[in-house]
């Protein structure tokens, strides 16, 4: 036998009184307790290389960020989050429709900037074997200190922002 719940909304008596607004319904009026049906959640749908790389322009931009350690790569639609992301939409152009995952973990995104990712998932980056191993060479041949430069980097964008604070100073000011 299955239980009911009767209710019945509607406004309090007058409109000064503090009377709830859920009361007893009459009894031609139940919502039986039913069960829900709970859905098995979609496959992530899978994209290539090839798909992905043909978004990279401002009103189309897809990135693939994830490795091994990250739970794999991921593609991701930023288009939305161009003007909005924090470094400008220019960076995330320049990695358009590419792998930006050592990009994106070279900088040091926050928390905060993860989350703000995965609210723009669309799918897997579906590889075949010879992809898998060639990424799987390119980590062990980083983690061995070959082909790092995320420092260098980082030094170049300093001394780009120093060399523009500098110019602004004296030839800005100065009008």
């Amino acid at each position: 036998s299955s239980s009911t719940t009767p209710l019945l909304i509607g406004a309090p008596p007058n409109p000064g009184a503090s009377a709830p607004l859920l009361s007893p319904a009459p009894s031609s009026f139940t919502i039986p307790n039913t069960p829900v049906a709970i859905m098995a959640p979609e496959p992530e749908k899978e994209f290539t290389m090839e798909e992905v790389s043909k978004h990279n322009k401002t009103d189309d931009c897809w990135l693939v960020i994830g490795n091994d350690g990250t739970g794999g790569p991921k593609v991701y639609d930023v288009t939305s989050y161009l003007d909005d992301h924090p470094g400008g939409s220019e960076v995330m152009l320049d990695v358009g429709g590419q792998d930006a995952d050592e990009f994106f973990e070279d900088i040091g995104h926050s928390n905060d900037a993860r989350d703000e990712l995965q609210k723009h998932l669309v799918g897997v980056l579906k590889m075949t074997e010879e992809e898998k191993e060639k990424r799987k060479l390119a980590a062990a041949n980083k983690s061995n200190g070959a082909g790092g430069g995320g420092m260098g980097v980082i030094a170049v964008v300093v001394a780009v922002v120093a060399a523009g604070y500098y110019y602004y100073k004296n030839n800005v000011e100065q009008s």
